[in-house]
């Protein structure tokens, strides 16, 4: 029988999932449900593994590990982000590497959505203070009639292109490789920094785009814009974003992704009142659960019958 590995299901999502007992009813499954913390513990759980479903972003499957995982042949993603598996060895040893496009896309956009309403109108202060009590008044941001741009059009992106028209605002985008047949105007990136209300992330995370907003693109935001982020962390220079959110040259940022996560416990971004923050969680709702972990599994069993699906690699 074919071996599976789930060397990292921790916090448990897949072995609660009826999509568990299809793996298991087709492999031998080797499951953990902690994470692995260092790499020769990683390797001991894949070892032996033909398949991977790699469940956790903080599992990195480095070249090193496939070396010593002499029978892999796949990994499956459970997510869109690769950014943890090293797709030029994966390529090189003849490893191919799925993921679940688009399950998720819904439930994100949702998110943005809600981290922009909840910096716009400061749901989280207001809340406070009402409960405190007081009876704070004015003060908020209207959206509509504002400008919204949106870096990365891909399903996320252009999903919440799509709420943001919905509420009545000014839609401009980048992406590295434009799509006019979805009918969003495309500018540069400086004209879309320099003119936004709004700048939303949609990229995802290589060595492209790690660093992609820097000092000097955040220096190029307009006066009091506000800042999302439900991508990839690093897609940002923080300590840049965070000087710029204490001079007020950033109006406010709503982060669902950080450099480290969790979010340290002195972390400066936790005493910052113009900042909405939530741990990464923008794509996990029941429903988008579900449909990802189905995937991750129906990409195994194409694999093993030799129709890959969803290939990465």
């Amino acid at each position: 029988m074919k071996i599976v590995a789930v060397p990292d299901d921790a916090p448990a999502v897949l072995a609660l999932s009826p999509s568990f007992d299809r793996l298991k009813a087709a492999a031998e499954v080797r499951y953990f449900d902690t994470l692995p913390g260092v790499e020769d513990v990683l390797v001991d759980r894949m070892r032996d593994a033909e398949s991977v479903v790699n469940v956790r972003s903080s599992s990195k499957i480095t070249r090193a590990v496939m070396e010593r995982c002499p029978v892999l042949r796949h990994i499956s993603i459970w997510g869109t982000g690769t950014d943890n598996v090293d797709l030029d060895a994966a390529r090189a040893l003849g490893i191919r590497v799925t993921n679940t496009p688009a399950v998720s896309a819904t439930s994100i956009a949702e998110h943005t959505l809600a981290l922009m309403l909840a910096v716009a109108r400061r749901v989280p202060q207001i809340d406070a203070r009402v409960r405190a009590g007081e009876w704070p008044r004015g003060g908020t941001v209207q959206l509509h009639g504002k400008t919204l741009g949106v870096i990365g059009l891909g399903e996320i992106g252009r999903r919440f292109a799509r709420l943001g028209q919905g509420i009545g605002m000014r839609v401009v985008t980048w992406t590295m490789n434009p799509k006019p047949e979805l009918g969003f105007p495309h500018v540069s990136i400086e004209e879309l920094l320099t003119s936004s209300d709004v700048v939303s992330l949609h990229l995802r995370l290589s060595e492209q785009t790690r660093g992609f907003l820097d000092a000097s693109r955040i220096a190029l935001m307009k006066p009091r814009a506000i800042l999302l982020n439900t991508a990839r962390g690093p897609i940002v220079d923080e300590r840049a974003m965070m000087a710029s959110l204490r001079s007020g040259q950033l109006g406010g940022a709503g982060l669902d992704v950080f450099d480290v996560e969790p979010l340290p416990e002195d972390h400066p971004l936790k005493g910052m009142e113009n900042v909405v923050l939530s741990p990464h969680a923008a794509g996990i709702t029941p429903e988008a659960l579900e449909a990802g972990l189905s995937l991750a599994v129906d990409n195994v069993l194409a694999y093993f019958s030799g129709n890959v699906r969803n290939a990465v690699v």
